[in-house]
């Protein structure tokens, strides 16, 4: 459950140097004249939430699109313009490119607290593949200023099951062709500064991208799993632990805001498509910055549709964020069935997902009783 106290903001920037053929968020590469009205009116949103009583943030996170794309002064001004609480967690999304000492510097002294850097692969025919424009020498020069920048967590994104990716090591011996997602891993975590948090998602054909319309770059469902329980057997032996299903962080690493969302704790976005949550109730910021801008110019609410979940749908969300984390859930919940053996484990009054469950998690999901547990 969220602790008492827990709030997070969601701040987005929807800018991008250009957009990756996987991307399927509201980000836009052609709107960087709009950066300084959309930083105004993210401002304006967020004053008027101070005055609606919005409590202190116990978290804060920049995502995108790139974060990392806004001129350190306009970033700082957002952090400053949320209320903090206490030893408040500030996550910031960059780029590898622009993860630099000065860069770095700057954000701690505004206030943030950790980074989140979109690494995806470190071999350059998988980059070349999934679209993304960086190299992997601005990934090894990132990873050494975050690893000698003082920060106590950050965190490295990585996707697997990219076009290019070879399979790795293999039974007898060998390596497949092209670069190894375990080489991919190996160059990350084997660092003499590894990042503390890592995550790891599997590469998703989203409608609309790029991607979606190259079949020959689509990933293979069985490739998948195998580069997942790859994941799992180095991140584990490089002593990692899981956090939920995409996510491993060594111990006391976790991303706080992160776990807020898996607790289905309130929090409140800002900006152009973000998401809020308050007791049920869920709202979203129209898409579009250019929409978002003369919504606030014309004060006018950006809010562009909302939903409120009953009790039921509460319980069942609430119980399938915990299924994807160690938490699992109560017995009762999901209770024994021959059907989940080796996919679920029971102890303690808790059913928790095994590796080979983590694969199937939304079939699983399926299976909740929600209304079944005590307290619920």
């Amino acid at each position: 459950m969220t602790a008492v106290g827990e709030f997070g903001v969601y701040v987005h920037v929807p800018f991008c140097r250009s957009r990756c053929d996987y991307c399927a968020f509201a980000t836009y590469d052609d709107r960087h004249h709009l950066t300084d009205a959309y930083v105004e009116a993210c401002l304006s949103e967020m004053a008027a939430a101070a005055g609606e009583g919005m409590p202190p943030a116990t978290s804060i996170f920049f995502g995108g699109g790139t974060p990392s794309l806004l001129p350190v002064e306009l970033l700082a001004a957002l952090v400053a313009a949320v209320e903090r609480a206490p030893g408040a967690e500030v996550t910031v999304e960059c780029n590898p490119e622009d993860v630099t000492a000065a860069r770095v510097a700057a954000y701690v002294d505004a206030g943030v607290t950790r980074i989140s850097v979109g690494v995806q692969s470190t071999d350059p025919a998988v980059l070349a593949g999934l679209g993304r424009r960086h190299t992997p020498g601005a990934v090894d020069q990132a990873l050494d200023v975050l690893g000698t920048s003082g920060l106590t967590s950050w965190n490295v994104d990585l996707i697997f099951g990219g076009p290019g990716e070879g399979p790795g090591e293999q039974p007898g011996g060998g390596a497949g062709e092209g670069g190894s997602w375990d080489s991919v891993l190996a160059s990350i975590v084997s660092r003499d500064r590894p990042p503390p948090h890592v995550s790891a998602y599997a590469l998703t054909v989203e409608p609309g991208t790029p991607l979606a319309a190259d079949p020959r770059r689509h990933p293979d469902p069985d490739v998948l799993a195998a580069r997942y329980e790859a994941t799992e057997r180095i991140l584990t032996a490089a002593g990692y632990r899981w956090e939920e299903i995409s996510n491993w962080a060594r111990p006391g690493h976790g991303c706080r805001h992160n776990r807020l969302y898996w607790r289905q704790g309130d929090y409140r976005g800002f900006g152009s498509a973000a998401h809020s949550h308050l007791d049920g109730r869920r709202w979203w910021n129209v898409r579009t910055p250019d929409r978002y801008i003369r919504s606030m110019a014309a004060g006018q609410s950006p809010v562009g549709g909302e939903e409120v979940l009953d009790g039921e749908q509460r319980r069942f969300e609430r119980w399938a964020l915990a299924l994807r984390t160690p938490a699992g859930v109560p017995e009762e919940v999901l209770p024994p069935a021959p059907e989940l053996e080796g996919l679920v484990e029971w102890r303690d009054g808790l059913a928790v997902l095994t590796v080979a469950g983590r694969l199937v998690a939304d079939d699983i999901t399926c299976r909740i009783r929600a209304e079944a547990a005590p307290g619920s």
